[in-house]
């Protein structure tokens, strides 16, 4: 019996695994599947890992079991060196309901998308990019090691770049996907390290170690409220940049360049949620230092407060809907800082199914609310909030300045982060080719190139 229960858990990962080899595979063998039948096939593989996350959470129900561990074996074991990498996936209070979630919304996704995206040109590249995007969000959700987690991350990370510059085309989506990217590359950098300094003070990536054996969320960390702080604060910042927390926040209006079903199932549910369950993941590390409670709570209270002053001056619908996902996201990181791991957990679920059916009657929100002026007769006339009036002049102003250039984070950041890298950058190439120069000596002078209408002439 216990074997079944095993296979359904391996069927939980294995299926979107399954999927993207079908997808991926098919392209690389340059088999070209039809729209229906990539649209049958995640079907098949969705339903597949739904129903077999479904019925762990009934047996984990009917058993009263709170911890459900599948171990994939030790990959790398140094003994001298107090160090092992395992791959294993635990369904727990967190990590199933998120998990079934995942499968529901992204199944909902898929459906909307075989019939938004029809005789689409990326069609295909579109579902290649989400069943990537499905197995790195069902193995980060799921990751019983730090080391897992990351990997799912990453692949969530460059699935949803690639899918902002889905329209590639033009020069607006790719430079907002690279922008995306690079934000995701900080964030990156800082987990990465975080993931180091887990392995050097506990020997492992399992989170058993690191947060404590018990059940979520009452683990208790091994690490000193010193190694906590420092470890909780690198964790945060990749929090931030892959929940768009200030100074990053930037990003997300940016994102909705992509195809209307990637905004809603990334930025509206489930992607800009993924830091919010690496904070909840970890809350034990949060509970070993007060100051980072405080700093986690401070943290979201301001990115809240930032993204409703913004929201208030949006213009299409997409970039409103992404500062008020932004809101709520920073809500839930507060409620995280207090402790209040249940109820960010039930406003995580909520708040992804209620983005995801926004995003998804965007494109569609105009022409029903012409119908409506059609059949009233009239304009609607909305008069605003009288609240707004008891604001002395000078201060609506200023924050309408503020909300309009989204709280000047974007440039502070390539004033003060982006160029003096890339100052640096030139500089070492310059430097690099001025020696080359002296130490090749004088390189041999080139042949004159024809002018353009001599190479014209010479084509035709």
């Amino acid at each position: 019996m216990n074997n079944f229960w095993d296979w359904l858990g391996r069927c939980v990962v294995f299926a979107p695994a399954a999927l993207v080899f079908v997808l991926g595979g098919s392209a690389l063998a340059g088999i070209r599947l039809s729209e229906k039948t990539q649209a049958r096939a995640t079907k098949l593989f969705v339903s597949i890992g739904l129903f077999s996350a479904i019925a762990i959470l009934i047996r984990m129900l009917l058993t009263d079991s709170h911890y459900v561990p599948i171990a994939f074996g030790d990959w790398v074991v140094l003994h001298e060196c107090d160090f092992h990498f395992s791959a294993k996936v635990i369904f727990d209070r967190l990590s199933i309901p998120v998990c079934i979630l995942t499968y529901l919304l992204c199944g909902t996704i898929a459906a909307f998308a075989a019939k938004y995206l029809h005789r689409d040109a990326g069609f295909r590249r579109f579902f290649m990019l989400y069943s990537i995007f499905l197995l790195g969000m069902i193995l980060a959700v799921l990751a019983g090691t730090i080391e897992m987690l990351f990997t799912g991350w990453e692949m969530v990370g460059l699935s949803s770049a690639l899918l902002v510059a889905y329209f590639h085309e033009r020069t607006a989506p790719v430079e907002n996907g690279h922008r995306v990217w690079t934000v995701y590359r900080i964030a990156d950098a800082a987990f990465l390290i975080a993931a180091v300094l887990l392995h050097h003070m506990s020997g492992a990536g399992d989170f058993a170690n690191c947060v404590g054996s018990d059940t979520w969320p009452e683990g208790c960390t091994i690490l000193t409220s010193h190694q906590a702080f420092y470890v909780g604060l690198l964790l945060m910042i990749a929090v931030a940049g892959k929940s768009a927390l200030i100074p990053f926040s930037g990003w997300l209006p940016r994102a909705m360049e992509g195809p209307t079903p990637s905004s809603a199932v990334f930025y509206g549910a489930l992607s800009v949620h993924l830091g919010v369950y690496l904070l909840l993941r970890v809350s034990p590390i949060l509970n070993a230092s007060p100051g980072l409670e405080w700093i986690v709570i401070i943290w979201g209270a301001c990115s809240a407060i930032l993204a409703s002053i913004i929201v208030r001056v949006q213009t299409d619908a997409k970039s409103a809907l992404a500062y008020s996902s932004l809101t709520q996201v920073s809500l839930i990181v507060v409620e995280i800082g207090f402790g209040f791991r249940y109820l960010a957990l039930v406003h995580l679920i909520g708040h992804a199914c209620l983005r995801t059916l926004q995003l998804l009657r965007a494109p569609t929100m105009l022409r029903d609310h012409h119908l409506l002026e059609n059949a009233v007769g009239q304009h609607l006339i909305w008069g605003g909030s009288d609240e707004s009036q008891k604001i002395p002049e000078w201060l609506r102003n200023w924050l309408y300045r503020l909300a309009v250039e989204r709280g000047y984070w974007d440039h502070a950041l390539d004033n003060w982060l982006v160029r003096p890298f890339m100052t640096v950058f030139q500089t070492c190439n310059a430097l690099e080719e001025s020696w080359t120069k002296v130490l090749r000596g004088k390189s041999p002078a080139k042949p004159p190139q024809p002018p353009h209408w001599s190479l014209l002439d010479e084509s035709r």
